[in-house]
């Protein structure tokens, strides 16, 4: 699945895998290769995040119901967690350095299906 921001018209991911079902939003990056990973909640809610068994740095976009990003944590370690301040419906996993790349932003507004 492709990640494009609308916003700044850039590409940030060409094949992200979406995790829609409990088994997989509770597995993520969890022991695997890097990948980019779409997690779409039913309703925003606060979402914290945990690197366990991650091995690799990672970049995470979180955004609200109309696909705007509203909360950005980059270079999210291994072995750590993460609290975020914003109630989100998605959350995007990215490979470290994508956020700067494609110059994502707080309220960018972004399109994937």
């Amino acid at each position: 699945m492709k990640i494009y921001n609308k916003t700044k018209k850039t590409t940030i991911s060409d094949k992200a895998k979406q995790c829609i079902s409990l088994f997989s939003k509770a597995r993520g990056l969890m022991f695997s290769k890097q990948n980019d990973l779409i997690f779409v909640e039913n309703n925003e809610r606060n979402i914290p995040l945990h690197m366990w068994f991650v091995f690799y740095q990672i970049d995470v976009l979180y955004l609200n119901k109309d696909k705007k990003v509203i909360e950005i944590k980059e270079n999210f370690l291994p072995f750590t967690f993460y609290f975020p301040k914003n109630k989100a419906k998605y959350i995007i996993e990215l490979k470290k350095g994508a956020v700067s790349a494609s110059k994502t932003a707080i309220m960018d507004h972004l399109q994937f299906d």
